[in-house]
C-alpha cells in the first residue's frame, strides 16, 4: 500500500497539465508585443498572476484575445483600455492614478510613515 501511494505522489508530482499557444503572428514584434502586453495584465481568475503565467482558463481566452487584437493591429493602450473596461482597474498591474484607486497608491507610505512613526515612539519611551 505505502509503495503504490509514493508511486502516485510521485506521478502527480511529474504529470502536469498546460495550456499552449499555438498562436500565429504575422511578425514577430508583434509576437513580443503581444506577450509584453499579457504580461502587463493580470488574471481576473487569479488575481496574482499576469495573464501569460496564469495556467486558468481565464487567462488563457484572454491571452488569446489579446494575441488576436495585436494580429489585427490594436495599440496596447486600447487593448488595456478595452480590458480595463470589462475587469476595472484591478486587471493593470499598475492602475492609473484616480480616486478609486488613491488607496493602492497612498497605502504603502502611508503603511512606511505609521512603521516610522511607531519605531520613534518606541524609541522615545524607552528613552525615559
Amino acid at each position: 500500500m505505502k509503495k503504490w501511494l509514493m508511486i502516485f505522489a510521485f506521478l502527480t508530482m511529474t504529470v502536469q497539465a498546460e495550456m499552449v499557444d499555438t498562436f500565429q503572428f504575422q511578425h514577430e514584434n508583434e509576437r513580443l508585443r503581444a506577450i509584453a502586453l499579457a504580461k502587463s495584465l493580470r488574471c481576473p481568475q487569479c488575481q496574482n498572476q499576469n495573464l501569460l503565467e496564469s495556467n486558468a482558463t481565464a487567462a488563457y481566452k484572454l491571452r488569446l484575445e489579446v494575441y488576436e487584437l495585436v494580429n489585427q493591429g490594436k495599440s496596447n493602450e486600447e487593448i488595456t483600455q478595452l480590458m480595463t473596461q470589462r475587469f476595472g482597474d484591478s486587471v493593470r498591474y499598475q492602475p492609473p492614478f484616480k480616486a478609486q484607486t488613491w488607496v493602492l497608491w497612498g497605502m504603502p507610505a502611508l503603511l512606511f510613515g505609521v512603521l516610522i512613526t511607531a519605531i520613534g515612539w518606541r524609541i522615545k519611551r524607552k528613552k525615559k
